[in-house]
Order: C-alpha cells, then sequence, then structure tokens
C-alpha cells in the first residue's frame, strides 16, 4: 500500500507575515500639491503622514473613496513622486532623498500595474518590445537575452511566446493587463503596486487577473500593494488592508480583523454599503450607514479628526485633536462576549478616539 506523502510547505508562507524580511517601509509619507495662479496659490494635501510596511510575500490592500490619496500614495512608493516629508525605507536603505543609484534600485525593485490596460501600452511598440523595455532602459541583459526574458514572462502570465510580435490592439483587455504584469515582473522586482489593476475589466476577467496574481506571488514570493474600490476583491486577496480617508489611514490590520469588526466608523460606514451574496445578510443594504454631507475639500481639510464632519460619534476632542493611530483589539473570548463580538486575536490600529464605543455601537446594531 503506498504511504501518504505530506505537502512540502514553501518556508516563506509558512512563515508568520510579521516575521518575513522587511521589505518597503513608509514613515509619516507626506505629499502636497500647489495649484490655482501664482497670485492666489493653494495647497493640496494629498497624502499626510501615511506609514505602513511590505513584508516578502505579503499582500497589502489599500481602499479608500476617489481622492483620499491612494493613487498619489503609490507613485511615491515607485519613485515617480518625490514626498514632501517622511521616509521611504527599500531593503533597510533610505531611498526619499538619496543618491541616483540608491534611487534606481528603488525603480528596479518596485514596479507598478497601472489601472487601464487600454492605455498603459504604447500602441507603436510590439508586444516584444513593451516587455523588454525595462531592461532595455536598465541595460540588464543583451537583445538574445532580452528576448528569451520576454518569451519566459509571456508564458509566465499564460500567454504564448510567439505573441510578442503582435501589437497592444489585438489583444482583449485581460490579455492587455497580463503583458502588463509580465512588464512589471521584466526587473525580477520584490514589489508589485496594482493601483486599480481589474477595476477596468469584466467581473470574468477581474477573477482570472487576481488568481494569475496569487499564483505569481506563490511562485516569485513578491509583495504586492492592492489598491482597489471594490472591497470584495480585497478581501479576498489581502493578508492586510489600511483604510484611507482624505490623505490618511482610518484603520489599518489583518483583514479579517478588520473586514469581521471595524473599529473606525468610516471603516463601519464604507464596509456596511457593500453589498452580500449571502442570504444570511439579505436586507444589509437597507440598514446601511448613511454619511451626512460630502468629504471635506483637501485644500481645506477640517481640524482634528477629518472625518468628524461625517461623524456620528464626534465630539469637541474630534474637531480639535487629531486622532494618533493607535492599537485597539479584541484579545480575548471574555471581552468578545462583552462587545457581542466573535473573539480576535490580531490587533489593529486606528485613528479614532472613540473606537470602543463605535465597535460597542455596532455589536448591538447586530
Amino acid at each position: 500500500m503506498p504511504s501518504s506523502v505530506e505537502p512540502v510547505l514553501d518556508p516563506l508562507f509558512s512563515t508568520p507575515i510579521t516575521e518575513r524580511k522587511l521589505v518597503l517601509e513608509a514613515r509619516d509619507l507626506r505629499r502636497t500639491f500647489t495649484s490655482g495662479s501664482r497670485l492666489n496659490p493653494t495647497r493640496v494635501s494629498a497624502v499626510d503622514g501615511v506609514s505602513l510596511q511590505l513584508h516578502a510575500g505579503e499582500t497589502l490592500g489599500i481602499v479608500g473613496e476617489s481622492g483620499c490619496g491612494k493613487s498619489t500614495l503609490a507613485r511615491m512608493l515607485v519613485g515617480l513622486e518625490r514626498p514632501d516629508g517622511g521616509t521611504l525605507t527599500y531593503h533597510g536603505t533610505d531611498v526619499t532623498r538619496a543618491r541616483r543609484s540608491d534611487r534606481r534600485l528603488l525603480r528596479t525593485g518596485v514596479q507598478m500595474i497601472f489601472q487601464d490596460p487600454y492605455t498603459s501600452l504604447d500602441p507603436r511598440m510590439s508586444v516584444g518590445d513593451i516587455i523588454a523595455e525595462p531592461m532595455a532602459a536598465t541595460r540588464s541583459a543583451s537583445p538574445a537575452a532580452r528576448r528569451e526574458r520576454v518569451a519566459e514572462l509571456l508564458g509566465l502570465v499564460g500567454l504564448a511566446p510567439d505573441m510578442m510580435s503582435r501589437y497592444p490592439h489585438q489583444f482583449s483587455g485581460g490579455q492587455r493587463q497580463r503583458i502588463g504584469i509580465a512588464r512589471a515582473l521584466a526587473l525580477d522586482p520584490d514589489v508589485l503596486v496594482c493601483d486599480e489593476a481589474v477595476s477596468a475589466l469584466d467581473v470574468s476577467v477581474q477573477a482570472q487577473v487576481i488568481n494569475l496574481l496569487g499564483e505569481l506571488q506563490r511562485r516569485l514570493g513578491v509583495a504586492i500593494m492592492f489598491i482597489a474600490h471594490d472591497l470584495s476583491v480585497v478581501r479576498h486577496i489581502a493578508d492586510n488592508v489600511a483604510v484611507m480617508y482624505l490623505g490618511r489611514i482610518a484603520e489599518q490590520g489583518d483583514t479579517e480583523t478588520v473586514y469581521g469588526s471595524p473599529a473606525h466608523p468610516y471603516t463601519q460606514a464604507l464596509l456596511s454599503a457593500t453589498p452580500s451574496h449571502s442570504r444570511a445578510d439579505r436586507g444589509k443594504l437597507a440598514r446601511r450607514r448613511i454619511l451626512s454631507g460630502e468629504p471635506p475639500s483637501p485644500v481645506n481639510p477640517p481640524t482634528g479628526c477629518r472625518f468628524n464632519p461625517r461623524c456620528w460619534l464626534a465630539t469637541d476632542e474630534c474637531r480639535t485633536t487629531q486622532p494618533p493611530l493607535r492599537e485597539v483589539a479584541v484579545a480575548s473570548a471574555t471581552a468578545a462576549a462583552d462587545l457581542g463580538l466573535r473573539p480576535v486575536g490580531e490587533s489593529r490600529v486606528v485613528a479614532c478616539h472613540h473606537a470602543e464605543k463605535a465597535l460597542q455601537e455596532a455589536a448591538l446594531a447586530g
């Protein structure tokens, strides 16, 4: 009788994320843009004090309303925008205001997959030239080696190597995004930044691209920062999630913890508006938390907590004092029972003065 064989686990993915190698770290990143006329300029605070970490093999989801600073944050992480303040560290090297060689290291190791596969590929270039362009720009391989690498990358993303002579208009949207992924992998990066990488695709194609990213992560050990508006997609793909509001992080933690028991009022409102396919959640949208007013302008953000004009728990403290990111955890079965929640072992950080009260109200509301 044949003996059973135990599956061999990848050492990287059998290790807790916090114990894996830290690849990319942002501390207090800030970015402000100037608009208007020279006589009357206005300053727009796009990102205001964002800190995060990416470990090898981790997927970090970034969610939030349009205009909250997600794309600006992504562009700073790949070196397309230089932060006004804070530090960005890649493999322990501060690349914020570093030498050109160090910044070139960042641009090689952190690559972006753009939102629109129809405009992110040059229609005048063949697929082979598009994928080989990063290697040509960095002079990292001979023309023959580049061609072999292009064929390898096309096979890696599920396309035939003989397609390298075709042009982008000869492919579907999903195939074009696969080409974009292959281009991002050309320099063998440690981090992929996906800026709404599936939002322009059909639902069935979205699933294929998401599964492809998961398979590539398992094979290559690459870390992924995944920006999306679709909260269900983020829950499926992300290990950790950060919720942004008007340039700041409102809540960040383990995905199941944040989705299972959101502690920030904005996160609660955001998740309550998410449709569910479960019969048990039928009627959920009728009980959703509807926020009053419009998001404040980043030109003139509110003092204190930036969510306070729309928050039902806001007090004078919220209007005058900016809440720091602090740990809020339901760490034991007893504490979970007191709040009416399931036990949660992971902690999360929340920028809210009244996070505990928000948790209690959410538990009472069912």
